[in-house]
């Protein structure tokens, strides 16, 4: 499912994945999609999306917007797809909807982060 949305996966970190999109919309789409299949094995998930720069370490990844996407992902209700700010600003006008889930304070990142839950 990654790969069709384009995606490359970085890692499992055991009961989940941290992957990597060329583009917002497309990992939104994953998100939701994986969601939707778990959903049919009563699999509830919890995701969490956030866009930024990140380091290449090797194979893996790190980097504060590594960080950000996991606080976004802590805050996220089972089956729930959850976004930071920029992800939603970013994907507008592509036919996702976005519910406001308040603004949330990230411990070891600054300032007050808007989350949104993300939908068709």
């Amino acid at each position: 499912m990654i790969e069709r949305h384009r995606g490359n996966l970085i890692k499992s970190t055991g009961d989940g994945i941290l992957a990597t999109f060329d583009g917002p919309g497309r990992a939104v789409r994953c998100a939701l999609a994986f969601s939707a299949a778990a959903r049919q094995i009563g699999l509830p998930l919890r995701s969490g999306l956030h866009t930024g720069e990140i380091e290449v370490r090797g194979r893996d990844i790190g980097g504060i917007a590594v960080h950000a996407a996991a606080r976004v992902m802590a805050n996220s209700a089972p089956d729930e797809v959850l976004v930071s700010r920029v992800v939603s600003d970013l994907v507008a006008g592509a036919g996702l909807t976005f519910d406001e889930r308040g603004a949330f304070e990230f411990k070891g990142l600054p300032g007050r982060w808007d989350l949104f839950a993300a939908s068709v």
